[in-house]
């Protein structure tokens, strides 16, 4: 008997859509939803994504939709090699979850949020007859009626053969004697940087470090713990709601201050006066919470010359 995939919320399967396309294309997408799914929910998160942007989208599509329900489907569309060699695919995930979209790296770090268990090629034969416009849009001609067939019950191997999918793995921070290396890997629309970088490895107690964007030279930035605790016009280092430290200006943008974007290597260089304590006091018997500890992450590295990787 031919395997069914399960429904999610009271038997209505969620459907999400996140593109770089804009809302035009966005909305001819959810009109083949629509006309084939009417026991779906379609939750558009996102059009607006960077052109282009594989990597960044891969980050973003992973925060936004691994808190989606387990057995929700996943169209992304940020496919500049649309028409061409990389395949459309599907990816079937352990928890039910299932992607659909180019096989350009874009559904890996969700896929292996999820639990990755298997990925089919789209064979376009498979799918309802329609009339296809050109080669340029394969959300609205293959994504989203493979979408639908599924949240219909087929299961992802009728729509085609099983491929190994293309794995685009978020970059990893690096830590060596104090420095805390990575890259931007995204910048929202306040002009904050987010980087690759986990808060976690932020040093309890330490309340700055210097900042090398790029080659240019380092400068010293203030640790603050919220927009408002740095100031208006003030730039510093953030913990981000990522999970991940960001770089940031009170009411302003980092990005256009510092003329940052994606991909931009960073590092971030906490004194070791902070990490071992100042002075002759740091040296005083006291206790854990009066001097700046070491989070276990960063310490296992203080003064290791080979890098460590963290990832994400």
């Amino acid at each position: 008997m031919t395997r069914r995939t399960r429904v999610v919320r009271g038997g209505r399967r969620i459907v999400t859509l996140t593109s770089d396309t804009g809302s035009v294309y966005a909305a001819q997408m959810r009109a083949v939803l629509a006309q084939s799914l009417h026991a779906a929910e379609i939750f558009d998160l996102a059009h607006d994504l960077p052109a282009h942007g594989i990597r960044e989208a891969g980050f973003l599509l992973r925060a936004m939709a691994e808190r989606f329900p387990a057995g929700s489907i996943h169209i992304a569309v940020i496919d500049p090699g649309v028409g061409g060699a990389r395949a459309p695919i599907v990816i079937e995930c352990r928890d039910g979850s299932v992607l659909v979209g180019p096989d350009n790296g874009v559904l890996w770090p969700l896929a292996e949020r999820l639990g990755y268990r298997s990925a089919y090629r789209i064979d376009a034969r498979r799918l309802p007859a329609r009339h296809r416009v050109g080669r340029t849009f394969d959300g609205r001609d293959l994504f989203a009626p493979a979408a639908a067939r599924i949240a219909r019950g087929s299961p992802p191997s009728e729509l085609g053969p099983r491929v190994r999918p293309r794995r685009v793995r978020l970059p990893p921070a690096r830590i060596r004697e104090g420095a805390l290396t990575g890259e931007v890997l995204h910048v929202d629309r306040f002009g904050n940087l987010v980087t690759s970088i986990p808060s976690k490895a932020w040093p309890a107690g330490a309340r700055s470090a210097q900042l090398r964007l790029r080659a240019d030279p380092p400068r010293t930035l203030p640790f603050a713990r919220s927009y408002e605790a740095l100031g208006i016009g003030r730039l510093g280092i953030l913990p981000s709601s990522f999970g991940l430290l960001e770089i940031a200006i009170g009411q302003g943008s980092a990005a256009r201050h510092l003329e940052a974007r994606s991909a931009d290597r960073i590092e971030v260089r906490v004194s070791d006066a902070q990490l071992r304590g100042r002075g002759a006091s740091s040296r005083r018997r006291s206790s854990d919470s009066s001097r700046p500890r070491v989070p276990r992450v960063l310490a296992s590295f203080v003064g290791h010359r080979r890098p460590k990787a963290v990832r994400l």
